[in-house]
């Protein structure tokens, strides 16, 4: 930016020539720390004026008109209104004067330049800040300035290979030298580096300082600025060239899409936006860059599997026209029998996400998990985004708009928010049961209708679009369930922001994850489980039949719904509807102003009057929400999609450059909220990389086919190969023993008479002493399966805290470095202990000698008069 539009003024602060572009009051001097908007209704005097002329104009048209009465609808309404104005004013200029007893400067701005809106522009005198920052106990540079620990040769080797990676940003280089924090005290001014006062307080503390002293004061007063007041931030309130270069830079170093190789100015984003927003962003940086390895573990186990299917011995089997083996029909009465090799397609599919790489890929998931959640990773998270080593204070302030609502009994709303959550986790069962129907109803229709176009690829076009149902249902059912956990969290009157946020998304957690797993769920544990057998099959609302899985088992099905589930989320939900809504709502926002005008509104507006145009910001919460269910999606169910991780890097790439460049260009500028952790969403990372463990071993157990392979190999088969396990897996069934009304209507489909059907199963032959009964195989099976469940937790779970023993919680230069600065400390206060008993000592001796001094004068002076 140049220099030529600015001139030296003030403190040798660079000041913008032009007045539009100062973010300072009229004077000049005090710099705007807060913006607060509010409506401007239409002034008395013009409504005045305005019924003059009305009256004027009824004046003429009575000249050649019948004289008529004055509606009294119209006239109460517009004493109303006078009532409501009048109302308005009073209940803002009792606020403003609240501001004023806290020792805030103010100064309005009303109807100017955009019609309807006023503006309430709030400075922090010095006092204000200096009593502010002590009750909030900042940490604030003192005068004392210490050499950081020289870096290893390795650790320098290592930043120059990831200097092409860093931004070109001066917040990044790597300093040696650093001013010692301390919580600020007005008693103890001497210890920090008061040089600059104007600079001290850098513009997100001051407008942090004056968002607390904001809701610091009474209830009523909070309801009335909530009612009367937008609250918004003004983007210029530290030194203007500084900011604005900030934006520049963050602009170009960060919302940018041809560099998102870089790693992020995280430094530059906590010091404009503030430690929450920076935690966020280096937790979203460093939850990318682990999915890195664990997108290339996934890539070359689904690779392996694209090599190993032509030797697939299973897969081989169904393919082989040989084998001549006659399956059961999938439905009643509109199915017929079909030849197992009409499934070849779907065993080799099925080959690529269920082999033998599946169980390790599963473990290293489980551990990757566990250690993205370890404290050794948020601890470098923390120290990326808020460079401070101690934890800072952390304060709840009341909530606006909840104190005006009365107490209700705690346990009425318990109850209350159960029972809603409950009905809403009902009404998710019940749509997954509506999709489960479609699936059942289109298969019978597909197979009785006589096109041959519907007749072909049965199965995959019935997935395919029950999948995208689903989708489209969990889409439109997550709005819907925000909307009623924000309801849920508002009927239970929080006392304090932190519990009002913490209470929102925990209810938004549970109805969204259910939201999106629950089909998920169905698809992984319980199809293909509670059909029955030919000639007893389980039936629902009279006559639809449970459906069952394909032959190579429901894995396939399982990866195509992730697939289509995550995809569609993270393309439609997330990206679409983060670009293409603001974008609509600025379109919005323009249609209402008059091109000509709003570019000459542009060239004269100020900078806070620009920004009342941008887009409110609503907060973290569904960032973190979109982040925290792809993580569920990559961690819980990675079994069945190996190329979960990888999908789930490309997004994040994206997501990382589009959320700033909304931060940036889209959004007014978020209060900086001071922070020490991610809060309650650790919790939530932490449970789900917990039941990723266990999901994982019951998906690898139950719903593969893995189990039934090893048992086969190793207890049945005669060779010690899988060399016939697919008749291993499949039983035999009687025609005649089909119920009345269930066997096929064309039962010589395939051109010669059927009396045997197999179906996949362990049961005993119709032949045998106990004909359909589970056999011996079926009970080995799920033996082994419980047993594996049991040793895949168990030995994860032994891994993942060996490993979180072998590395410690807070790294080996963390804990120097901390250690350190304590030490400085201490030696800080010893001298400057020191410093003030030999002070106090140097006063106690000047009395003395000035009596000394006094005396001798004294003697002198009588000698000499003698």
């Amino acid at each position: 930016m140049s220099k030529d539009i600015y001139l030296k003024s003030y403190n040798n602060l660079l000041i913008p020539k032009d007045p539009k572009l100062w973010p300072y009051f009229q004077d000049g001097l005090r710099r705007i720390d807060y913006v607060l908007t509010y409506h401007v209704q239409k002034p008395q005097s013009t409504r005045k004026q305005s019924s003059k002329s009305c009256l004027c104009c009824k004046f003429r048209r009575e000249q050649s008109n019948p004289p008529a009465h004055e509606d009294p609808e119209l006239a109460a309404q517009e004493q109303r209104l006078d009532y409501h104005d009048d109302d308005q004013r009073l209940r803002r200029e009792e606020f403003e004067e609240n501001l004023r007893e806290m020792g805030l400067e103010m100064e309005r701005e009303e109807g100017n330049k955009i019609p309807g809106v006023g503006f309430l522009k709030i400075h922090a005198p010095w006092e204000v800040l200096c009593r502010e920052a002590e009750f909030m106990k900042l940490k604030m540079p003192t005068f004392k300035v210490f050499v950081i620990c020289i870096l290893s040769r390795d650790k320098e080797n290592l930043c120059k290979v990831t200097a092409p990676l860093q931004p070109n940003v001066g917040e990044n280089r790597m300093e040696n030298v650093k001013h010692l924090s301390y919580p600020f005290s007005r008693e103890k001014q001497h210890l920090f580096d008061l040089s600059d006062r104007n600079s001290f307080f850098d513009s997100k503390t001051r407008s942090s300082i004056v968002i607390i002293a904001l809701n610091s004061i009474k209830p009523h007063s909070l309801c009335i600025s909530a009612i009367l007041y937008e609250w918004m931030l003004n983007r210029c309130s530290r030194m203007y060239v500084i900011l604005i270069l900030s934006l520049q830079i963050l602009y170009e170093e960060w919302a940018s899409y041809s560099i998102f190789y870089k790693y992020q100015p995280i430094g530059l984003i906590r010091k404009y936006f503030g430690e929450k927003v920076g935690l966020y962003f280096a937790w979203l940086g460093v939850y990318t860059q682990m999915l890195i390895p664990a997108a290339i573990v996934g890539v070359i186990v689904f690779l392996y599997g694209c090599a190993t299917v032509e030797d697939n011995i299973p897969s081989m089997e169904v393919c082989d026209e040989r084998n001549n083996i006659t399956m059961c029909p999938m439905c009643d009465r509109a199915c017929s029998y079909w030849k197992l090799v009409t499934a070849c397609g779907t065993a080799r599919a099925s080959h690529l996400f269920d082999n033998a790489a599946t169980v390790f890929f599963a473990i290293f998931m489980a551990l990757w998990g566990q250690q993205l959640c370890s404290p050794f990773m948020f601890t470098r998270t923390l120290v990326a985004a808020v460079h401070q080593l101690h934890p800072r204070a952390e304060y709840e302030f009341h909530v606006m708009k909840k104190s005006l609502k009365k107490e209700q009994s705690p346990k009425s709303l318990f109850l209350l928010c159960v029972f809603v959550c409950s009905m809403q986790i009902c009404v998710t069962l019940a749509i997954v049961f509506g999709v489960v129907l479609y699936r059942v109803s289109i298969m019978t229709a597909l197979h009785m209708s006589s096109t041959p176009t519907f007749r072909t690829n049965i199965r995959a076009t019935v997935k395919t679009t029950a999948a995208i149902i689903n989708l489209i249902i969990i889409i439109i059912m997550d709005e819907v369930y925000g909307a009623i956990a924000r309801w849920l969290t508002i009927m239970e009157v929080p006392k304090t922001d932190k519990s009002f946020e913490e209470r929102l998304i925990f209810k938004t957690f549970i109805l969204k994850f259910a939201n999106a797993f629950t089909p998920i769920v169905y698809l992984a544990f319980f199809r293909g489980r509670i059909i029955g057998r030919p000639g007893k099959y389980i039936y629902v609302m009279g006559s639809y039949r449970m459906e069952e899985c394909a032959h190579a088992g429901c894995l396939m099905e399982l990866c195509i719904q992730l697939c289509i589930t995550m995809l569609g989320k993270q393309l439609i939900q997330n990206n679409l509807f983060e670009i293409g809504v603001p974008k609509l709502k600025k379109m919005l926002r323009q249609r209402k102003i008059d091109k000509k005008h709003q570019e000459e509104l542009n060239k004269t507006l100020h900078r806070h009057e620009k920004d009342h145009f941008l887009g409110p910001f609503v907060g973290l919460n569904p960032e973190y929400m979109e982040m925290i269910i792809q993580f569920g999606m990559v961690t819980v169910f990675v079994a069945s999609f190996p190329l979960a991780p990888l999908f789930a890097l490309l997004n994040n790439i994206i997501e990382i450059r589009l959320d700033a460049k909304k931060f940036v260009t889209e959004l007014r500028r978020p209060i900086a909220v001071r922070a020490k952790d991610i809060g309650i969403w650790y919790t939530l990372l932490r449970g789900l990389s917990k039941v990723a463990v266990i999901v994982n071993a019951f998906v690898i157990a139950f719903t593969s086919d893995l189990i039934p392979r090893l048992v086969y190999q190793y207890m049945y088969s005669p060779d010690g190969t899988l060399h016939g396990f697919v008749n291993h897996t499949l039983s035999y069934f009687n025609v005649s023993h089909f119920q009345p009304g269930t066997e096929p209507m064309e039962p010589m489909h395939l051109g010669y008479k059927v009396e045997v059907c197999r179906y996949k199963d362990y049961r005993d032959p119709p032949w045998s002493a106990t004909p359909y009964e589970f056999s011996r195989e079926f009970w080995a099976i799920l033996a082994a399966r419980l047993a594996f469940v049991i040793v895949f937790q168990n030995v994860v779970m032994l891994m993942s805290d060996f490993v979180d023993w072998l590395i410690p919680d807070i790294p080996k230069d963390i804990s120097i470095q901390i250690h350190k600065e304590r030490n400085l400390i201490v030696e800080l206060f010893m001298k400057q202990e020191r410093g003030k008993k030999y002070r106090n000592t140097i006063e106690r001796k000047k009395p003395l000698n000035v009596l000394c001094h006094c005396s001798v004068s004294v003697s002198q002076t009588a000698n000499g008069r003698l």
